[in-house]
């Protein structure tokens, strides 16, 4: 089937641009966009998945304002319509790379938008992440990262907001391939041989931040071991280190090189309340993150990515009922946490956590996205503040900040 795409000339495939060299349900394509500012506790969550192989085209938009959580979820069929749109939802690359423009028309959810999304830093591609589990791959994923600035206007019910792209800041990534197995298409895991102690160490403590500190933005993220090593994991996010700086009167990205935290928690939780990074450059420059969250963290479980997340019980990748769109809201109020959330129509025994955000939802639960101010020091001694997205879970034991 051709699609606009194929009049391009960037096929890497004798086939069809809608010809997918898989034909696993995990295999999907699409975007997530931060728009966040501290100073507000507003943070705005923007995201589209395509799975070219159940033939369906999620996506969802999200705003969490101090604890309260708002979620309008939307999906069609995919190969019906090939443009970024779902519903009242848009999405379009004016100048790729550069600059997006996000639109959400006015809907039941009160939620509503005309941004365009800058970036400041350059856009950073992770390295490939592959998992094998009994000689099938589980995990084949590329995936970029970019730090970001936005303008324009957002509003939710009576409440609106102009966005000052000099307070407003972006974040968002692009990522394609074998995702990881996600319930309800994932294999029926009592229907297959035992699972296989894995060749790399799980991880065990994921951080991952987009930030703009004045003049300076940028990502990186950090993956370890129970005990803190950031060697070869055996995870969907299992690259050890890695990110890039956008820095002032250079002709070229700084990458980093290596990177070390500092993270203190809440009492008898695994609740970030303060974060220190200590980032080395390539060049041996020595920087700090310090990150204070502003918020409770925002729960990504009502996005779409996990099972349940849907009334209905599924998620992006499964059908709601229409090919022509579906679409459902809801909120939550988060601001006290742990807190009891369970999934809607989650009676699939063979639905566990696959996709690894630590998630037991038989327990109170804890938010994962923190929204912080950020406060960046640089070699020369010099400090920026701004705000940052930072994306931090522990899951099971993590012996240098004594979780077992």
């Amino acid at each position: 089937m051709l699609t606009p795409y194929d009049e391009y000339p960037v096929h890497q495939a004798p086939q069809p641009f809608s010809y997918i060299p898989s034909t696993d349900y995990s295999w999907d394509e699409g975007y997530w966009f931060a728009v966040f500012n501290p100073e507000e506790k507003v943070f705005l969550g923007i995201g589209a998945r395509v799975n070219p192989n159940t033939d369906m085209f999620g996506g969802y938009a999200m705003i969490n304002v101090d604890g309260i959580q708002r979620t309008v979820r939307f999906s069609r069929t995919w190969r019906s319509n090939f443009e970024l749109d779902l519903g009242p939802l848009h999405i379009r690359f004016p100048e790729p790379m550069k600059k997006i423009a996000l639109t959400l028309d006015d809907n039941e959810s009160g939620i509503a938008f005309d941004l365009l999304w800058e970036g400041t830093s350059a856009a950073y591609q992770e390295d490939r992440q592959t998992v094998v589990h009994r000689g099938r791959r589980t995990t084949d994923q590329t995936r970029y990262s970019q730090a970001g600035r936005v303008h324009g206007s957002l509003s939710l019910g009576d409440r609106s907001w102009a966005l000052d792209p000099e307070k407003w800041v972006g974040g968002r990534d692009h990522s394609w391939g074998l995702y990881v197995e996600r319930a309800p298409l994932a294999p029926p895991a009592h229907l297959l041989p035992p699972r296989l102690a894995p060749k790399g160490k799980p991880r065990a403590l994921r951080v991952w931040t987009c930030f703009r500190t004045g003049p300076v933005s940028g990502f990186f993220h950090i993956h370890e071991d129970a005990d803190g090593e950031q060697g070869q994991l055996d995870d969907p996010f299992g690259a050890p280190f890695g990110g890039v700086f956008n820095v002032p009167d250079r002709d070229e990205v700084l990458h980093l090189a290596s990177g070390s935290h500092r993270i203190t928690y809440r009492e008898g939780t695994r609740i970030a309340t303060h974060a220190v990074l200590d980032l080395t450059d390539e060049e041996g420059g020595a920087w700090q993150l310090e990150l204070t969250p502003v918020a409770m963290p925002w729960m990504p479980a009502t996005l779409g990515y996990t099972p349940g997340s849907w009334k209905d019980g599924g998620t992006f990748h499964t059908y709601h009922g229409s090919e022509e769109l579906a679409t459902e809201w809801d909120e939550f109020d988060f601001r006290e946490q742990p807190v009891a959330h369970m999934p809607y129509n989650l009676a699939d025994p063979n639905a566990p956590d696959n996709f690894g955000l630590g998630f037991n939802f038989a327990k109170p639960i804890i938010g994962i996205e923190y929204l912080t101010r950020a406060v960046l020091r640089a070699p020369d001694g010099t400090a920026h503040e701004g705000g940052a997205h930072f994306e931090h879970y522990v899951n099971g034991a993590y012996r240098p900040y004594g979780f077992e």
